[in-house]
């Protein structure tokens, strides 16, 4: 083995990135998660080479500890655990916030690099069962490095990035990517829980269309997670609602108004955009 790799917290995002982390570099894959049914289950199916409900007995001899826990999972884990890991050790999160865990982890040591990490990659289901070792092909891996980080480091995660099977890294700061993950995540989740608080939501059961289907999918959330995503990132995310509840209330007017010249040069504008914005060219985030 060339080295110890640690995840904590083997639900979705943690136990796939285990199984694609699998024959990384020679590295020993070490899975920590509470849950004695999680446990388990990773146990049964092959989920890291090692299992262990105590991180506290394993994160000191790590050099590689990956946190994928909820958010203030993250934060509270980083507070606990702030002495006890390997002088030298990279320590990173997997989670869909930023600004909020790379404020928490000033707690860490001088010796201690953490980085940000944000594979984009997810569906709408949580749990160990649901967890596939192909979750992160094709996805971005996103980094938000503290100035300290090393070049070793940044070089390490962007090599396990390629590994799971991301099509590309892109650094950026942490209030850049929640400004991006308010708008292109965060606020099309709350969009889709509205949609499911309309009264005639069971009266349509049976006549959806695609439509309808693929803006409501990711509705059936895991609550818990998505309460600490959004409150955690509510600066970001109150903007990015702004903006829609204006888009929103000119479509109205365009509609209360009868004119169907303003509702159609509104329409086409939006059209428009969304057409360019899918032309054939460079990935932004390439």
């Amino acid at each position: 083995m060339s080295g110890r790799i640690v995840i904590v917290g083997l639900g979705l995002i943690g136990g796939s990135l285990a199984l694609a982390l699998e024959g990384f570099e020679g590295y020993e894959l070490v899975g920590v998660d509470v849950s004695q049914p999680t446990l388990r289950y990773a146990s049964e199916h092959g989920v890291a080479h090692r299992l262990t409900d105590k991180a506290g007995t394993v994160i000191g001899e790590a050099d590689v500890v990956m946190l994928a826990l909820h958010p203030q999972g993250i934060v509270d884990f980083l507070a606990e655990h702030r002495a006890h890991f390997k002088p030298g050790a990279l320590v990173a999160d997997v989670c869909g916030v930023k600004s909020a865990i790379l404020e928490a982890a000033k707690v860490l040591p001088d010796t201690v690099d953490f980085i940000g990490c944000h594979p984009m990659a997810g569906t709408e289901f949580s749990g160990i069962e649901h967890a596939f070792g192909a979750l992160f092909r094709e996805s971005h891996f996103i980094l938000t490095p503290r100035p300290e980080s090393t070049p070793e480091h940044i070089a390490l995660l962007e090599r396990m990035a390629a590994h799971i099977g991301c099509r590309d890294v892109y650094k950026t700061t942490p209030e850049a990517h929640d400004a991006l993950i308010a708008y292109t995540s965060q606020v099309m989740h709350l969009i889709a829980v509205s949609v499911c608080d309309d009264p005639m939501l069971f009266d349509c059961k049976g006549f959806e269309g695609s439509s309808f289907r693929g803006c409501t999918r990711v509705a059936a959330l895991d609550v818990g997670l998505w309460t600490q995503l959004f409150s955690l990132n509510a600066p970001a995310l109150l903007e990015v609602l702004d903006r829609l509840l204006g888009s929103l209330t000119a479509y109205r007017e365009a509609l209360a108004s009868g004119d169907m010249g303003v509702l159609a040069e509104k329409l086409a504008y939006s059209a428009a955009r969304k057409r360019k914005m899918d032309l054939p060219g460079p990935d932004l985030l390439q």
